[in-house]
């Protein structure tokens, strides 16, 4: 598969939109936000439905936040949040990481979750963020690493998930465990002032368990993720199936417990 032809292995089926409409500022960029000044100009890349780039735009008032994706039907979802928050500040488009219709030294901040994972070249996609990001800006960067994700108690089949997202997403073009190289990857894209750190999602509550277990599993059968595991003959129909159970089965365990290891890079220009 070419570099620039990586498929975006989640989709955008409600289950994923599920996942993506809870992530906050707060919750997945917090290694940012306390850098950010009300004047900053921030490209935010792989936007999805927008609720982290509006926190981010009500962190810059008198800054200007533009959020992009590469698909372009999930930014009217992404408009109708920042309208919703009446956020003036905000404005979304459809790109490509790869090249970014924008001049060099544009932004003060160029942000990416849960990015980098999923596409073909990691490398020249952080080139490019630096290229957009004017000197003394920072590129941000959060991914998460599957391989590093842990659970309680133990249910077979979620290992067989684990060893199958691997499979299905590489099969793709990405690299599900992107935390782990976002420091090698940067430079090897030639930064030099690199901050990494690593922070985790942990979910252990009953109505945590429900949403985590529940999101899984309906992505499991009827996502994107499902039809790329039956198509490229990973999994049988039947195999998803048992999968989407076991999932059920660890959220209904009252002693349950799943923690998503993120790794993080802030790299001054």
């Amino acid at each position: 598969m070419s570099k620039d032809a990586a498929v975006y292995t989640h989709g955008h089926h409600e289950s994923v939109l599920r996942s993506h409409t809870w992530r906050t500022a707060a919750n997945s960029a917090a290694y940012l936000t306390g850098h950010l000044k009300p004047h900053m100009r921030i490209l935010d890349i792989g936007c999805g439905p927008g609720t982290i780039t509006a926190d981010l735009a009500e962190l810059v008032p008198q800054g200007q936040v533009t959020g992009v994706d590469a698909e372009g039907s999930v930014l009217e979802r992404a408009r109708s949040v920042a309208e919703e928050r009446g956020l003036a500040n905000v404005s979304f488009a459809v790109a490509d990481v790869h090249a970014l219709d924008y001049p060099d030294d544009s932004f003060c901040v160029v942000h990416a979750h849960q990015v980098l994972q999923h596409v073909g070249d990691p490398v020249g996609a952080l080139r490019e963020m630096r290229r957009v990001c004017a000197p003394g800006g920072l590129v941000a960067v959060r991914d998460s690493d599957y391989a590093a994700m842990t659970w309680y108690p133990s249910v077979p089949e979620l290992d067989g998930w684990l060893d199958l997202y691997h499979r299905v997403a590489r099969a793709n073009g990405g690299e599900p465990d992107a935390g782990r190289r976002l420091r090698s990857w940067a430079l090897e894209a030639g930064f030099t002032d690199i901050t990494s750190t690593a922070t985790a999602w942990c979910y252990a509550t009953e109505e945590e368990r429900a949403w985590w277990s529940g999101l899984w599993a309906d992505r499991t059968v009827a996502s994107a993720y499902a039809r790329l595991a039956v198509d490229g003959g990973h999994a049988t129909e039947e195999e998803l199936r048992a999968i989407a159970g076991a999932w059920r089965t660890w959220g209904e365990a009252p002693d349950g417990w799943f923690a998503v290891l993120h790794g993080e890079i802030l790299c001054r220009v």
